[in-house]
């Protein structure tokens, strides 16, 4: 859980975070369409859930990206957490209410995947926040399978400086022989661009096409 602080002033962004956080503090969200043609075949073939591929891929390139970890700590200095785990929202079915379940990153699927059922098993009881502890070094993921968006928009009424990212899954579609996962990101304009977020898309979209390399 190390928090690798940012030397400011050999940072080449200083003057856009500074900008960013003190002058025009805002956010952003796009929404893109992951083509998940492969994976959905792959996964269906193995008989794998898909929420779990999906949290791990997003897990796996936020770990690839600093962008994506950037937050403050305790001590409001800037930084990025060296690891960062995935906290995500699970509808409980009897209740209709969900809980936000926190899985620990790595780098194995299968890893992962036996400790998603794990925990969803425990803790997956419409309690909001059901487990006794969660990291601080965590990024939220959410899906909405009910809703095929286009655009999603989350409002964090906060001070504005919430820097980590929001990532939010949507019902699929098809189109053209294809099927594609509507994802909307939110980042905050001060640690994230849209150069980032190309490069984010870019590494996610590669991961569903090559499935076959870490499933």
């Amino acid at each position: 859980m190390n928090f690798i602080e940012i030397q400011m002033e050999q940072w080449a962004r200083k003057e856009h975070y500074e900008h960013y956080i003190n002058n025009v503090r805002c956010s952003y969200s796009i929404t893109v369409d992951i083509d998940i043609t492969n994976l959905q075949i792959r996964l269906k073939e193995r008989g794998l859930k898909a929420y779990p591929a999906q949290i791990f891929m997003l897990s796996t390139v936020v770990n690839q990206l600093p962008e994506f970890r950037m937050t403050v700590n305790a001590e409001q200095r800037l930084g990025y957490w060296e690891i960062i785990d995935p906290v995500y929202t699970v509808l409980n079915s009897d209740t209709k209410t969900f809980s936000t379940i926190w899985t620990k990153h790595t780098h194995c699927f299968d890893t992962f995947y036996r400790a998603y059922l794990q925990n969803t098993a425990q803790y997956a009881n419409g309690k909001l926040f059901p487990q006794e502890h969660v990291a601080p070094n965590t990024f939220t993921i959410s899906s909405v399978p009910w809703l095929d968006f286009s655009a999603f928009n989350i409002n964090v009424f906060s001070d504005g400086k919430y820097l980590l990212p929001i990532f939010t899954i949507g019902k699929y579609k098809e189109e053209n022989n294809k099927i594609k996962m509507p994802l909307a990101i939110q980042c905050h304009h001060a640690v994230c661009d849209g150069y980032h977020v190309g490069k984010f898309v870019e590494i996610l979209q590669q991961m569903a096409t090559d499935c076959d390399e870490w499933l």
